[in-house]
C-alpha cells in the first residue's frame, strides 16, 4: 500500500499519548483535570500544552489539510475547555478531546456542504521538505503519494473514512477507536476492512499497488 507514513511531518509523528503512563503522571493529570473543573486557568493551560500536538495531529488527519486543523485545534480545545466539568473519567483525556476533535470536523463538513465541491473538501497535505530531508524528487513522490491517498478518502463514506484514518493513519487500536466514535469494536473492525480493500482496490486501479496475485 500507498506509504501512509510518508505522508506525515515532524509534527504529526506518533507518540506516546498515555497508553504507559506512570501512575504518577496519571494522578498529576487527575488532579490537573480536578482544577480545571474548578475553572483553573493554569491548570487547564497545563492539559492544553500536554495534549496539543496529539490533537492537532488527530485533526490533521482527519482533514488532510494543516492550515484548517490549526484552527479546528483551536475550536477543540474551546469546546472542551467550556464542556471540562462533564468530563467524568471514563476514559483517558486525549480520548475524551478526540472525540470533540471528531465532532467538530463532522460538524465543519456539515457547515461546509452549502459550498460547491463541499462534498469533497479533503485536501491533500502539501508539505514541503526540510532542507535536511529528502532530496526533492523523493519529496514530490511523497506528496503526490498524499495526494493520491487523500484523493481516496475523500470519495469515502464518512463512517468508513473517520474509521481508516484512526487505525491506519493514527496506529489506533479498534478499543481506542471504538471509544472515540462511539461504536463497538467488531464495528470498527468491519468498517476498517471495508476501508482497507476499497482503497486497495482504488489504488491497484490507479497502478499505485499490483493487483493481489499478480508478480
Amino acid at each position: 500500500m500507498v506509504e501512509l507514513h510518508e505522508a506525515r511531518s515532524d509534527r504529526d509523528q506518533p507518540r506516546d499519548d498515555g497508553a504507559d503512563r506512570s501512575p504518577q503522571v496519571l494522578d498529576l493529570e487527575a488532579r490537573l483535570i480536578d482544577r480545571a473543573r474548578r475553572g483553573d486557568i493554569q491548570a487547564w493551560s497545563r492539559l492544553y500544552q500536554e495534549h496539543f500536538d496529539r490533537v492537532f495531529r488527530h485533526l490533521h488527519h482527519l482533514t488532510g489539510d494543516r492550515d484548517l486543523a490549526e484552527d479546528l485545534v483551536q475550536e477543540t480545545f474551546a469546546r472542551a475547555m467550556v464542556s471540562i466539568a462533564t468530563f467524568r473519567g471514563e476514559s483517558r483525556l486525549s480520548t475524551w478531546l478526540g472525540g470533540i476533535a471528531i465532532n467538530i470536523v463532522r460538524g465543519h463538513w456539515r457547515r461546509q456542504k452549502t459550498a460547491a465541491n463541499a462534498n469533497i473538501n479533503l485536501r491533500a497535505i502539501h508539505e514541503i521538505a526540510p532542507p535536511s530531508g529528502p532530496a526533492p524528487e523523493e519529496a514530490t513522490l511523497r506528496r503526490t503519494r498524499a495526494e493520491v491517498l487523500y484523493a481516496i478518502l475523500r470519495e469515502l463514506p464518512e463512517s468508513l473514512r473517520e474509521v481508516f484514518v484512526l487505525r491506519e493513519l493514527e496506529g489506533l487500536s479498534a478499543r481506542e477507536v471504538a471509544d472515540q466514535l462511539g461504536i463497538t469494536e467488531g464495528n470498527v473492525n468491519v468498517r476498517a476492512s471495508r476501508a482497507r480493500a476499497r482503497v486497495r482496490a482504488e489504488l491497484e486501479r490507479l497502478g499505485w499497488l499490483d493487483p493481489k496475485g499478480s508478480k
